[in-house]
């Protein structure tokens, strides 16, 4: 029997994560089972940091549900396969210390962790549950690539965002005649910029899935100019690149092989200076950034996010564990946890950008590429 879980936020935050736990807590104490948020991600695993969550008039997991980012935090950099630890002597290595979280888990008495978060958070949520941990997932990212689902919670609010910056970006355009373009996350997949560009009445986005040719984005651009149009807006994500080019990255960091140490940015200024050049049009760019992220959730988000969190609790009841949450063929439904990775396997992999990463990406064939082109948005191809 299912008496005591925990709950953890892992990876960027995204609008949502608050309703996924308000969800899960409110289901766990309709059915007795006590709730503990694990502070910070996966950190709090190890660090044993714990906290009763609570929908009492005094809880703490109350008036959450429009409340952004996520009340028990979250970490970006936690593989705990792969863990930076630094010495006395302040040499850093990198061990694997998930023996000692799960000592933690046994040690307080969790039933089952859920684990908030994407395509990262579920490697290591898989990688525990080898281990024999009683893990679900519930898929986060507002880049929507986890695997096996067809949408995760904090994206719809991301494309949200996006949709209202291209609306405020096009008339600084028609009114200046420019170029305006705006860069969105989007690290390997582009759903935010291709379903921004659509919502948002973009005439280009530029997308990880297809390289582009910045002269077929400056033909578009200057036919549009022939035709009495004076202004265009693109969309860039951050992960696009040209023909034969590579990822543009703004820093590295050294967290080790665990987790994706780069961190992109700078795409939309280099595409706005190239056309600048090719059109002599002005351009400007705008860099969307951690707005996407954070503030309230949308309904959309609100709903799904507390879907999500219910089918959760429901699935640790009846002990149906190693699984995610998911969304399939528009109704709840869950995966594996070893169907989202795919061929990642090997225990504390870093998932992201490597050849054995399961990531969710438009396909050519998707709705929304052939929306897109039946009216014109031109992708760079």
């Amino acid at each position: 029997m299912i008496k005591k879980v925990g709950i953890l936020a892992n990876g960027g935050d995204v609008s949502g994560f608050n309703a996924v736990i308000r969800a899960i807590v409110k289901t766990a104490e309709n059915h007795n089972v006590e709730c503990y948020g694990i502070i910070d991600g996966y950190n709090g695993l190890l660090k044993k940091d714990f906290e009763r969550l609570s929908t009492a008039a005094d809880g703490n997991a109350i008036g959450i549900l429009p409340q952004g980012g996520s009340i028990i935090g979250s970490s970006t950099n936690a593989n705990l396969f792969n863990y930076k630890v630094v010495n006395e002597d302040g040499s850093v290595e990198f061990k694997d210390v998930s023996d000692q979280a799960i000592a933690n888990i046994k040690e307080f008495g969790f039933d089952c962790i859920f684990t908030l978060g994407g395509d990262g958070t579920q490697k290591s949520a898989r990688d525990f549950s080898t281990k024999g941990v009683n893990v679900i997932g519930v898929p986060k990212t507002i880049d929507n690539d986890v695997a096996c689902t067809e949408i995760t919670f904090g994206y719809n609010t991301a494309v949200s965002v996006a949709m209202e910056a291209l609306d405020r970006l096009h008339t600084t355009g028609a009114t200046h005649h420019r170029i305006m373009v705006l860069e969105v996350m989007g690290r390997y997949a582009g759903w935010i910029a291709l379903e921004a560009a659509i919502a948002g009445g973009a005439d280009v986005a530029l997308i990880p899935e297809i390289p582009y040719d910045i002269n077929r984005v400056a033909t578009k651009i200057e036919n549009r100019r022939k035709r009495g149009k004076s202004f265009s807006v693109v969309v860039v994500a951050e992960g696009a690149t040209p023909i034969g080019g590579e990822l543009t990255i703004m820093n590295t960091r050294d967290n080790g092989a665990g987790v994706d140490n780069t961190k992109l940015g700078g795409i939309g200024e280099v595409v706005a200076k190239q056309l600048q050049e090719l059109t002599g049009l002005e351009a400007r760019n705008t860099t969307l950034g951690y707005m996407q992220r954070g503030g309230t959730p949308t309904a959309f988000d609100r709903v799904l996010s507390t879907k999500y969190g219910t089918k959760a609790m429901e699935l640790a009841l009846e002990e149906k564990f190693g699984r995610l949450v998911v969304i399939k063929n528009g109704k709840l439904d869950s995966a594996t946890l070893d169907d989202v990775v795919g061929n990642n396997t090997k225990i504390g992999a870093a998932s992201g950008n490597t050849a054995e990463s399961n990531l969710r990406k438009i396909e050519m064939d998707d709705d929304l590429i052939k929306t897109a082109r039946n009216i014109g948005i031109n992708l760079g191809d």
